[in-house]
């Protein structure tokens, strides 16, 4: 009970710190945004990026007196894959949504304007863009305060409320509606697995940043109902019954997706090779057992 009650109190010292740092990390970027297009979308996710990192630092150091780096951001030996297989899962789980809504008539595309260099442009500009943004849900959902949550009250517990914030954060997305928020919440479960079996941000945030760069920029398809990537070369044409399809909102309120997620959480949960670094350990991670450590 006393290790619950101190888990809430330090997720309210992390919403706190959080909101302190945000408001005048906005404010400094309110003139960088002016006119700035899509740039703008990335100086604002970039703000909650470096608050969410910042805070989530500082009271690891305050009050848990461990570095830094155990907030999975530590970067180890196993990083480098870790991302490479984060980003495989995420893109070849939206892909086969894609394929099968392709070959059963649901998706076609037509050819667009622009040229070989502007599409490799756009996939390069776009990763980047949604890397940040990536980073952000994850050091927001998967950072401090859930660590401590899952530390207060166990994984499965910490797990379904973090998934049904998520989930709830995008409840004001353009289009949303049942379905797209039950995969929503299915995709939580999955981020935060994803950082549960690594103790590590990079892999979550690149099993985000596949899935929704390969829906925005590669199949420049809708991403949680927002629209604003565009793709050169060719345009994407959606039919047939949105409980299929996602309509409007994209994959991710269609049937397709939340079989995708569901296969993507079975592997990243059965795959031995995906586990924490002894680097990672060593560091000491809220969620790792202490005796488990490695020194």
């Amino acid at each position: 009970m006393k290790g619950a009650v101190r888990s809430i109190g330090r997720v309210f010292a992390f919403i706190g710190l959080f909101l302190i740092l945000l408001i005048p990390l906005q404010l400094a970027l309110d003139g960088l945004v002016a006119g700035a297009g899509g740039d703008a979308l990335l100086l604002g996710t970039a703000s909650g990026a470096v608050a969410a990192t910042l805070a989530g630092v500082v009271l690891l150091r305050i009050l848990e007196r461990r570095p830094g780096g155990a907030l999975g951001i530590a970067w180890t030996s196993r990083t480098p894959a870790e991302i490479a297989i984060g980003l495989a899962i995420g893109t070849l789980a939206i892909g086969a949504v894609a394929g099968l809504l392709s070959i059963a008539g649901f998706v076609r595309y037509t050819g667009d304007a622009g040229s070989v260099g502007s599409w490799l442009w756009t996939l390069a500009a776009d990763f980047g863009l949604l890397a940040v943004a990536a980073y952000a849900e994850e050091a927001l959902f998967r950072g401090y305060a859930f660590q401590v949550l899952v530390r207060g009250f166990g994984a499965v517990a910490a797990t379904l409320f973090a998934s049904g914030l998520f989930a709830l954060a995008h409840s004001a997305n353009p289009n949303v509606g049942a379905l797209a928020l039950v995969n929503l919440f299915l995709a939580g479960v999955l981020l935060s697995v994803a950082y549960l079996r690594t103790a590590s941000l990079w892999f979550a945030t690149a099993v985000h940043l596949g899935w929704n760069w390969g829906m925005a920029s590669l199949l420049d398809l809708p991403v949680s109902g927002i629209t604003q990537l565009e793709t050169p070369l060719y345009e994407p044409v959606v039919s047939g019954p949105e409980w299929l399809t996602g309509g409007a909102f994209g994959p991710e309120a269609g049937l397709p997706g939340t079989l995708a997620f569901a296969a993507a959480l079975v592997l990243v949960l059965r795959w031995r090779r995906i586990a924490p670094a002894p680097e990672m350990r060593a560091l000491g991670p809220l969620i790792v057992d202490p005796e488990k450590r490695v020194a």
